[in-house]
């Protein structure tokens, strides 16, 4: 019986265990905030999709969102409004997409999504149908009756613009950094 119990409770602690540790891959992956992968996750995703996207010969695209006029959000409503804005954004860009698509957090209001298999005409259309989901109704602040309109600016990148060599994550995210900025 000793062992038995001893023997049960290995298991009861391998168990911990392994609840532990993917609870930490959780929190070394994700956004507390967003529950979004977090800038070194995107970009891990990023780069083994770009390296699949080569290998398979398969078109590849980004799309980089900035919410609109954040600081103002933050000033205007408080830092806890501007947390139920991100949360919101986040899951309605979630709603946007494939369930293989990868979306995350890449920087303070800033948003990357990867999207394999995808060239720039369909990216575009992906991007356009984001705009409109995050700005189709204004985020509502829990509590307070507090409706705050959204909006954001987009930039996309897809591979074979204007290179028939395999693409890399780097000059994508120039890309479409550099469409972000023209947009804003």
């Amino acid at each position: 019986k000793a062992r038995l119990r001893a023997g049960k409770r290995i298991l009861e602690l391998q168990e911990e265990l392994v609840t532990a540790r993917e609870q930490l891959r959780m929190q070394a992956t994700h956004d507390s905030l967003t529950g979004l992968f977090n800038r070194a996750a995107i970009l891990e995703a990023l780069e083994r999709d770009v390296v699949r996207s080569n290998r398979e010969k398969q078109p590849i695209a980004v799309i980089m969102a900035d919410l609109d006029h954040f600081k103002e959000i933050n000033d205007g409503h408080g830092h806890a409004a501007g947390d139920v804005v991100l949360r919101e954004i986040a899951q309605r860009m979630l709603a946007s997409f494939r369930a293989y698509d990868i979306v995350g957090r890449y920087g303070g209001e800033e948003f990357l999504a990867v999207i394999p298999g995808t060239e720039l005409a369909r990216a575009v259309e992906l991007a356009d149908r984001l705009r409109q989901n995050v700005s189709a109704q204004p985020v509502q602040v829990d509590g307070h009756g507090l409706r705050i309109p959204v909006s954001v600016s987009i930039g996309v990148a897809a591979s074979g613009m204007g290179r028939n060599q395999a693409v890399q994550a780097a000059l994508l995210l120039h890309h479409a950094d550099e469409a972000l900025y023209a947009a804003k």
